[in-house]
């Protein structure tokens, strides 16, 4: 039976995605990306805001229009979007999908698929109400990134209940994977595939521990990845860190350890603090400079990225100008922003003083340009420098050759790229790189996203 799968959403419901796959083949199935050669096609999909509900629903009505044609058989639902509305009935309004599979439930995956291939009429569905899965370095997992990197979930759930977040209503309570099950993933993961990154995820990478040890225990755990005996990898990088959960300890392993990559996902959400109290964030207007000054004294060349949240409720022209200024002040490496959005099932759906929409996109604007600007500034700050990049696509014809990868300081698919120029002598062909390698490249042109360089003949690694 052949099997075609989709996934939605974040880098965490990608692993998600991959143990499915895993599940499936290591059950006897075939996995294909040819959607309309599929006997069944699963999608994966992401409900933590509005817009995503509305993609994985769009994505599903597209699926269904297959199936009514007779291209594929069975349509199977599973992720986020059927154990956020686990208790609605998504049977009637989605009667085109023949089951309904939970984030807790993933290894189900194949009972479910033999119930449908026994003709049962009825929908199935399968969402456990607080789902406790957890995968383990035994777990069949499907790797779908390039093989030079992954995502390791160090945990899952969340226990901040940040008031605008369906995060621990959706994925649960906040669980840690052992440490020695992470190290486990990652020695067999590098032995398969020659991995030269791996990414730590989860939905509070530094809250990692606190419910196993009784403390915070990230910082051992990257320097016990960083101790492994492994040729390949040299790349560790982290997502998803709290800035009210880092410890002295972690900003010294970090600033220590040269495979840590000097590269922070620092979601601050705000500056201001009544808004930071009204969204739960536990953290003050003053300990966020306070960590943003200690982070960038004690860790050399750190490249910080943030995510901020415009027309919360009650955030008042003053509150944003406030929030821009601080953004100007802090001068961020990398930012993304969004608008909030009213979520019912939270505790800001139902705050006073909700912002109008065109308010909210209007702030977006004038954040996202001034974010512009100083992502310029700094870019141009490279330029001159040499930096090590990791190469991800080759690109050459007759007329031209030029690679394209990443540095250090650049997550993937979040980041900019750097574009590497390669001269008549320096021809693929003649210098042999390859997909996954680093090299060593002079930056001679920078935009506000991307960069521009050229092959100085030195293989990174």
């Amino acid at each position: 039976m052949r099997i075609g799968i989709k996934s939605l959403g974040c880098p965490k419901n990608l692993v998600d995605t991959e143990v499915i796959c895993g599940k499936l083949r290591e059950s006897g199935y075939i996995i294909t990306e040819e959607m309309e050669n599929a006997d069944i096609v699963i999608i994966n999909t992401c409900s933590f805001i509005r817009e995503a509900v509305e993609e994985s629903i769009e994505e599903i009505l597209l699926l269904a229009k297959l199936k009514k044609e007779g291209r594929i058989r069975y349509l199977l639902v599973s992720g986020c979007l059927p154990q956020r509305y686990r208790e609605n009935n998504l049977i009637q309004e989605l009667p085109e999908v023949d089951a309904f599979l939970g984030v807790g439930d993933l290894l189900e995956i194949d009972a479910v698929i033999k119930r449908m291939g026994q003709g049962q009429r009825q929908t199935i569905y399968q969402v456990s109400p607080q789902p406790q899965f957890l995968y383990n370095h035994h777990t069949p997992r499907t790797i779908l990134t390039p093989r030079y990197y992954a995502y390791i979930k160090i945990s899952e759930g969340c226990q901040n209940n940040c008031s605008y977040c369906l995060i621990p209503e959706i994925r649960g309570n906040f669980r840690s994977r052992k440490m020695e099950d992470i190290l486990e993933e990652v020695k067999a993961l590098e032995e398969r595939q020659n991995l030269g990154e791996i990414i730590l995820i989860g939905q509070d990478t530094t809250a990692y521990g606190i419910d196993l040890y009784g403390e915070y225990k990230l910082a051992e755990l990257l320097k016990k990845l960083s101790l492994l005996d492994l040729k390949n990898l040299k790349w560790i990088r982290l997502l998803y860190t709290h800035p009210a959960h880092y410890t002295e300890e972690l900003i010294e392993v970090i600033a220590s350890y040269p495979k840590i990559c000097p590269y922070l996902d620092l979601p601050l959400q705000h500056i201001n603090d009544k808004i930071l109290r009204k969204m739960n964030r536990l953290i003050s207007r003053e300990s966020t400079i306070s960590l943003i000054k200690k982070l960038r004294e004690r860790i050399p060349h750190l490249a910080l990225r943030t995510t901020l949240m415009v027309g919360f409720p009650g955030e008042t022209e003053s509150d944003f100008e406030e929030l821009l200024n601080f953004v100007q002040e802090t001068r961020f490496e990398k930012l993304g922003a969004f608008v909030f959005s009213r979520e019912e099932g939270t505790l800001a759906c139902s705050f006073p003083r909700q912002i109008p929409q065109p308010v909210k996109e209007e702030r977006l604007e004038k954040l996202m340009l001034t974010q512009q600007e100083i992502s310029r500034e700094i870019n141009n700050s490279y330029l001159g420098k040499e930096i090590e990049v990791l190469i991800e696509e080759i690109v050459t014809d007759k007329t031209e050759s030029f690679l394209i990868g990443r540095s250090k300081y650049d997550a993937p698919e979040i980041d900019g790229q750097v574009f590497i120029k390669m001269d008549k002598a320096n021809k693929r062909d003649k210098i042999q790189i390859g997909i996954g390698e680093f090299i060593k490249v002079k930056i001679v042109e920078a935009s506000e996203y991307d960069l521009v360089g050229e092959y100085t003949g030195e293989i990174g690694r």
